[in-house]
């Protein structure tokens, strides 16, 4: 918490959000590159690091408080039972602090839990422009390309104070023209805003607390009302609906990739990639077409991923490709590959220069460093060695309907394709494994596992069982032709 600390940031987070037509998910936990709406507001403030940080809730209050406790421990909850206006939101939140004794001296910034473009870096400049120019209120504004439905902003000529917020419905045809528009973002004097919350009515059509009131309040009473103009207009989009949700995750996500490749990152095509918003990375590492990034996903210097790919909460290592590829808590070592057509699943770690091949699927698995997974296998449970490599179309059997069990191949060995290693079972340093064999025992160090029945062919049962078919007319030319010959 540093000196210039705002005293409290509230969140604004109670509303139905009936235009987002859901029936299962309140609109403030709809989520944008990762994070949901409320938690892009908590994120911004934390920024700040306010001494007080309140979130108000009200509409399926019980999901909302949930998602705050498991992701947002910092931030609390405070209860709007009746959403009886923004006004009303805000005094809730502060005769619930002063119950708790929290006596508020300083700046009280009000945010909504619906703006995820904001950032903390916005809060900041409104802050500190609230605490030089002495203002009573301020109002955190945009000027926007089309300002239709929002409330303008009026100013003084003398100072540029804001003289009034005229909504579209009251606007005059020269308010109307007026492009610049108020957020819903305000920085308040603490003991101010407890005084104008108390003077605040519910005169008007929706028989509602507004927090705008506040402002001609604190007018009236001679304390300045200033504006602070947003810098990039879209940071105070709201979300309504679905359609603002998708505009917005665009606009989020073409900020994350534009900060990615100034810091040094290739995004070959910016379009069909995603990241979300804690998608770390390290210098020149590539990122192909259409590839997403989820959670903490990172990417180590050199490495190349994609295309075609999605990741989540997976690290990738120096200089490993990763392609074709879904990996779910994955990790991919340096100079390691996968895929193309890979799945690696929780649990899987690839070490340094290992592979997992084209249709590998790896769960809950670890390959050793220089080991090889190259094709059409399921590896599951399972500690493969150094410098391994395990045939085509072979599967750790691992789960026998009740408990998993491991399987366990140490360093330079050789299995042959078409293996079935049934769990648990060792396979020794440097032991082979012959093709088409079902390991149920543990196969020693240097040894031969052969575990597979003798063949035996059985002449002329093709056109004895089979007569007519096009194999027995087949198999009849053959015999004919090797007669002749």
């Amino acid at each position: 918490m540093s000196a210039n600390s705002p005293a409290a940031v509230v969140v604004l987070a109670a509303g139905g959000g009936t235009r987002m037509k859901s029936n299962s998910l309140p609109k403030v936990l709809h989520e944008v590159c990762g994070r949901s709406l409320v938690g892009h507001a908590v994120a911004a403030a934390e920024e700040l690091t306010p001494e007080q940080l309140v979130v108000v809730v009200g509409h399926m209050r019980e999901k909302v408080e949930a998602h705050l406790a498991a992701h947002y421990p910092g931030a609390r909850a405070v209860v709007q039972a009746e959403q009886k206006g923004t006004g009303h939101a805000v005094r809730t939140a502060l005769e619930v602090l002063a119950a708790d004794g929290v006596e508020l001296d300083g700046t009280v910034i009000i945010t909504t839990g619906d703006a995820p473009l904001l950032t903390g870096a916005t809060l900041a400049v409104l802050a500190e422009a609230h605490a030089g120019q002495g203002n009573g209120v301020t109002v955190l504004t945009a000027v926007v390309p089309d300002p239709f439905g929002y409330g303008r902003i009026l100013r003084d000529g003398a100072d540029g104070a804001v003289s009034a917020i005229v909504e579209e419905k009251d606007a005059s045809d020269a308010q109307r023209e007026i492009a610049e528009i108020n957020s819903g973002v305000f920085a308040f004097d603490a003991k101010l805003l407890a005084e104008a919350l108390a003077r605040v009515t519910t005169d008007n059509v929706q028989g509602e607390e507004y927090l705008t009131d506040t402002l001609e309040i604190l007018r009236t009473a001679g304390h300045r009302v200033g504006a602070v103009v947003a810098a990039d207009y879209r940071d105070i989009l709201g979300i309504n609906d679905r359609v603002q949700l998708a505009q917005a995750r665009r606009l989020l996500n073409d900020r994350l990739l534009e900060r990615a490749m100034r810091a040094g990152v290739t995004v070959v095509d910016p379009a069909t990639t995603w990241f979300d918003v804690q998608v770390s990375y390290e210098p020149d590492a590539v990122v192909l077409p259409n590839t997403q990034l989820h959670g903490l996903t990172h990417l180590g210097e050199g490495c190349e991923v994609g295309p075609n790919s999605t990741l989540t909460d997976t690290r990738v290592g120096a200089g490993a490709r990763v392609s074709n590829t879904t990996a779910d808590r994955a990790e991919v070592g340096e100079l390691a590959t996968a895929g193309p057509y890979a799945y690696l699943r929780p649990g899987a770690k690839l070490a340094r220069k290992a592979k997992a091949g084209t249709y590998v699927e790896i769960k809950n698995s670890e390959l050793g460093e220089g080991a090889k997974v190259p094709h059409l296998s399921y590896i599951g449970d399972a500690t493969i060695g150094e410098g391994t490599n395990i045939g085509a179309a072979s599967v750790t059997v691992n789960y026998d309907g009740v408990n998993k069990h491991r399987t366990v191949i140490g360093a330079h060995c050789r299995t042959g394709s078409d293996n079935m290693f049934i769990a648990p079972v060792t396979v020794g340093d440097g032991a082979y494994t012959a093709a088409g064999s079902v390991i149920t025992s543990d196969v020693a160090p240097g040894a031969l596992g052969v575990a597979r029945a003798q063949q035996r062919n059985i002449p002329g049962w093709v056109e004895r069982k089979r007569p007519g078919t096009a194999s027995a007319q087949a198999a009849a030319a053959a015999a004919e032709a090797a007669g002749e010959a």
